[in-house]
């Protein structure tokens, strides 16, 4: 069995740009520069029979290369007593039609997903027993801009648990098709 989950990597500078973030907080466990990702699909452990289907199963989706920006700060829980500290993606539209596509594919194998609404959002950190209060980062960090990146492709990530946490390699990429930008952007300006 491996644990496997779909996602789009980060730029090294807009990673740069939120590890700035990080700051003395009670009970918050930050994420590495290796660590930082944006989830597509978490599929959890998968034995070799399923995950050479659903490898195969989601080489063929056709969807547009497209743009994302990171910008400001949210969180899950109450501000004063955070469950995850988190980066926004904006817009998330295309993400969200990525993260469909994905799904449907892998669900159509028979293998069940998450049923939770899908929201997309890059984790900065995660917090245990006693978290301390995020609402002075959320206020400083409400509308900042931490980049905006060209989404090429979209990859197949396997988990690995060590003492430093969660190891994350690469086992495929799936391309999008940059040609179809370039027609969008095309059909925009006439």
């Amino acid at each position: 069995m491996r644990r496997v989950f779909f996602g789009l990597e980060i730029p090294a500078k807009t990673k740069a740009r939120l590890l700035q973030v990080r700051t003395e907080v009670a009970g918050a466990k930050w994420q590495s520069v290796e660590q930082l990702h944006l989830t597509s699909l978490f599929l959890g452990n998968i034995d070799a029979n399923s995950l050479s289907a659903v490898r195969a199963a989601v080489r063929n989706i056709s969807l547009a290369a497209f743009k994302l920006d990171i910008l400001g700060l949210d969180c899950f829980g109450q501000p004063h007593a955070p469950k995850h500290l988190w980066a926004r993606i904006v817009p998330d539209t295309s993400v969200i039609n990525l993260h469909e596509a994905i799904k449907n594919r892998v669900e159509s194998l028979g293998i069940e997903t998450e049923r939770r609404a899908y929201r997309p959002h890059l984790t900065l950190a995660r917090f245990k027993r006693h978290p301390g209060s995020v609402e002075r980062l959320l206020d400083e960090h409400r509308a900042t801009f931490f980049g905006r990146f060209q989404v090429d492709e979209f990859v197949l990530f396997e988990s690995r648990q060590n003492t430093a946490g969660s190891v994350y390699n690469v086992l495929e990429r799936y391309p999008l098709h940059a040609l179809k930008l370039l027609e969008q952007a095309n059909a925009e300006s006439n």
